[in-house]
């Protein structure tokens, strides 16, 4: 054989070694977590004839265990990829969109906080993760052809606890930042979630309503699919817990609901909770001067694994960390960054405590742990209570620094340690008004003007959000409106309007649209005389919603950041050519336009960006835009003047998240187009004749 030829061959025996060992180098050289001591688990898996899962059990981390399975069941392919994001190999699922998580989880130090602190938990919160983790890899044991990474399982209770680290501090936008710095930039000065997407909630007393009854509305605004999507579930164990409501992937009891005797729901707010410092390096980049001295700056490699096409490679990042935080290297300088609830693990912890919260004296206690860093909580209950709390986390902030730019780093000045109380949060608790609302809005816009906190009594250094959602005007005005008692018809009506205000950015945004100089481009003149028509509401009853809602779609989230409006002749134009060209006309009927899809099923549904009734949605190749966010899983809760509970809920597409073949894949997608709802069977008795299967796993 010549030469060259056994060169060329050795060389492609080589290559094809190389390429083996790199498509495989994921799965041969990741591991599973430890696994927690075995526990048998006495768990009921019944599900109704919505495909919604009661889980019954002994104990309540019976119950966890069989929520983890029932979960899996619904959506595996999420929980994998929430799993490999914790542990570190999401970039080996989704390619560079998962590294992004990796990344992320390595630079806050999710597991670290989780391994150090898990004795934090009580025992019986331990039980509970522990119990859930092991629902996960009964249920990857029992159906491995579903797993897509080998040596990711088993995971154990500090994975799960360790997904809540990593989640949290992205919910009130840590993602701002630190994007931000990665990209070379300073941080920009607001706080807050990455995009204009948010909730509501209303709660009404009893003293109020025409009928003596308690009434909750559940509204969190969410993506339709993936890692912080809303799936139902009502559990019950021997131990006391009762509750039903909605959970993310991940996490082991349900988020916001309601118990026998009360219920709450969130909405995303955003405080200033995170602050950035800029370091000053000595001349190797290898220490920082703090309060007069140079400290090390500590420095970790860290790998990557991340998935370019049938290969998963390891891409190396170099990790800091100074008394502040975490830090960015970057051109602008070394910067770090601290935030609310850095190290703590008792957020899980504090939510296994409120669904077991027995009355508002037992809620109000569990929620004074600040374990919940951010979010704010709309809560109501049997004996008649309602409260809006703007809770979060207030850093004990020295006074004179500019907390919202960037701080100096070189001293102890700057540097927190402690929070301001509980009970320092902005809270409206039983208000005369007899009603309570919020959507993303500031604090002190949450009931009746007369009951209205004052916001001279919060310091500057808190950092409160002043900014006024279309949807709060809205709510607010109608509220307003109804001088006697607010019926259920009365709240419904207004938890699925669609308007806008004219005195919110709406009005102000086609204000620019209607001043664009539109002489010499007809097209775009009768595009605005459309709009003129219109009467603001996005209800599908005016030939000009669908142009207002391609406006209004590309403004939201610049008004609720406070950034530059896009430039409107601009965007006018992109409008109108965007119609002519898929439908050869701007008066395009709403329900022909924006739908909802899901599989075979492909509906009409009405709301549009920051309306009540929210729906975002997508351009679609055929033109239209399908939703894809908002208004998902809600629930209205009531308690009757005797104290009896009794719920109903809607879901944007059916129990079973991701099983196409399912009968529950998109079941309830009509009912939720046409803003109805399904019953709650939350107690035995109400269960019975609605059960479509009953299993033990």
């Amino acid at each position: 054989m010549p030469g060259w030829l056994k060169a060329l061959l050795w060389t492609g025996v080589v290559l094809a070694t190389v390429f083996v060992g790199l498509a495989s180098w994921d799965n041969l050289t990741a591991r599973g977590s430890a696994a927690d001591p075995v526990v048998r688990h006495d768990v009921r898996i019944v599900r109704d004839s919505w495909g919604v899962p009661h889980i019954f059990g002994h104990t309540d981390a019976d119950v966890s265990y069989g929520l983890a399975i029932a979960h899996a069941e619904d959506d595996f392919p999420t929980l994998e990829e929430v799993l490999a994001a914790v542990r570190g190999r999401a970039g080996a699922i989704s390619g560079a969109e998962g590294a992004k998580l990796d990344f992320a989880r390595a630079f806050l130090g999710a597991n670290a906080t989780a391994d150090a602190h898990y004795s934090d938990l009580s025992p019986a919160t331990r039980a509970l993760v522990e119990a859930y983790a092991a629902g996960l890899n009964q249920y990857a044991t029992r159906h491995p052809s579903e797993v897509r990474l080998r040596g990711l399982f088993p995971v154990n209770g500090r994975d799960v606890v360790a997904g809540f680290m990593l989640r949290s501090p992205f919910f009130f936008g840590f993602d701002r930042p630190l994007g931000a710095l990665i990209d070379n930039k300073l941080p920009p000065r607001d706080a807050g979630p990455p995009d204009e997407r948010g909730s509501n909630g209303f709660a009404v007393a009893g003293r109020r309503s025409a009928d003596g009854v308690t009434r909750l509305v559940v509204n969190s605004h969410q993506p339709w699919v993936g890692g912080v999507t809303w799936w139902e579930a009502v559990v019950h164990s021997d131990e006391g817990w009762d509750f039903a409501g909605a959970l993310f992937p991940g996490a082991p009891f349900p988020l916001l609901g309601h118990n026998k005797t009360l219920g709450w729901t969130n909405t995303v707010n955003r405080p200033d909770l995170i602050d950035t410092y800029k370091l000053v390096l000595d001349k190797d980049a290898t220490h920082y001067r703090f309060d007069g001295r140079w400290l090390p700056l500590a420095k970790e490699r860290v790998w990557l694994r991340v998935k370019f096409g049938p290969l998963t490679l390891p891409v190396p990042k170099t990790l800091y960390r100074s008394v502040q935080g975490p830090v960015v290297v970057n051109t602008l300088g070394a910067f770090a960054l601290r935030y609310a609830g850095i190290g703590d693990v008792r957020q899980v912890e504090q939510y296994y405590r409120l669904n077991k919260a027995r009355n508002f004296a037992e809620w109000q206690s569990a929620m004074a742990m600040q374990g919940v860093s951010g979010t704010n909580f709309i809560y109501g209950d049997a004996a008649g209570h309602i409260a809006m709390v703007y809770n979060a986390r207030f850093p004990d902030r020295a006074k004179g620094y500019d907390w919202k730019g960037v701080l100096p780093g070189d001293t102890s000045k700057t540097l927190w340690t402690r929070y301001l109380p509980w009970r320092a949060d902005p809270m409206v608790i039983d208000p005369a008004s007899g009603w309570v609302a919020n959507s993303n809005n500031t604090p002190f816009n949450a009931t009746a003007v007369s009951d209205q906190l004052d916001a001279r009594a919060y310091p500057a250094e808190m950092g409160i959000e002043s900014y006024v959602t279309n949807r709060s005007l809205r709510w607010a005005s109608m509220f307003a409106g109804i001088n006697g008692p607010i019926s259920r018809e009365a709240l419904l009506r207004i938890k699925f309007d669609k308007g806008y205000d004219k005195a919110s950015w709406a009005g102000d945004w086609l204000g620019k649209i209607a001043a664009v100089d539109t002489r010499r481009a007809p097209d775009l003149a009768a595009a605005q005389k459309l709009l003129a028509t219109w009467n603001w509401t996005l209800d599908g009853d005016n030939s000009a919603d669908t142009l207002a809602s391609m406006l209004l779609a590309e403004a939201g989230r610049q008004a609720y950041f406070g950034e530059p409006m896009p430039d409107a002749a601009a965007t006018l134009r992109d409008v109108t050519d965007w119609l002519q060209s898929h439908f050869h006309r701007l008066d395009v009927p709403f329900a022909d336009f924006q739908r909802l899809r899901r599989g075979k099923t492909d509906l009409p549904v009405f709301g549009g960006p920051d309306t009540i009734r929210a729906v975002y949605a997508a351009r679609a190749p055929d033109g239209r835009r399908v939703a894809n966010n908002g208004d998902g899983f809600i629930m209205l809760i009531e308690w009757s003047p005797d104290g009896a509970v009794h719920s109903q809920s809607i879901h944007q597409f059916g129990a079973a998240t991701v099983r196409t073949l399912s009968r529950h894949y998109a079941d309830q997608s009509p009912l939720f187009a046409e803003q109805k709802w399904k019953d709650v069977w939350f107690s035995d008795a109400q269960l019975a004749g609605h059960v479509e299967s009953d299993t033990r796993p």
